[in-house]
């Protein structure tokens, strides 16, 4: 199936378990997507909450359809159950369905300070 079908907008914490296993999809599929951080830039907060008409993250838009308050695992349910992916049996390389914990938020925060691209999946991060 292809891709390049699929527009993705997705509103994401910068350290959070939930936004990391949107992430951990994307990566897992190679899926171009345009990232809000809505700690970074509070405009993107009130973005997504008018959009979704909620407070909840993570939220990602998929071709004009809002998931609202979604974890990777339902991301990557919805995107099979619609026809616009094929499962993969490929592993994700973080959990998709579940919050990190402290040591998990240092570590994301240790890498994010020495990586310098995402692996995988092409992002463009609006700040």
């Amino acid at each position: 199936m292809a891709n390049e079908n699929i527009e993705i907008t997705a509103y994401l914490k910068t350290f959070c378990g939930w936004s990391e296993g949107v992430r951990a999809v994307f990566r897992k599929y190679e899926l171009e997507y345009v990232e809000k951080d809505i700690i970074k830039n509070p405009a993107f907060r009130w973005e997504m909450e008018q959009k979704s008409g909620q407070p909840l993250s993570p939220c990602v838009v998929v071709n004009d359809t809002m998931l609202a308050d979604v974890s990777g695992e339902e991301v990557e349910a919805w995107l099979t159950r619609s026809g616009l992916l094929e499962k993969s049996d490929a592993q994700p390389d973080a959990p998709i369905d579940s919050a990190c914990t402290d040591e998990q938020h240092a570590a994301m925060d240790a890498a994010a300070r020495f990586s310098s691209q995402a692996s995988g999946a092409n992002v463009r991060i609006v700040e």
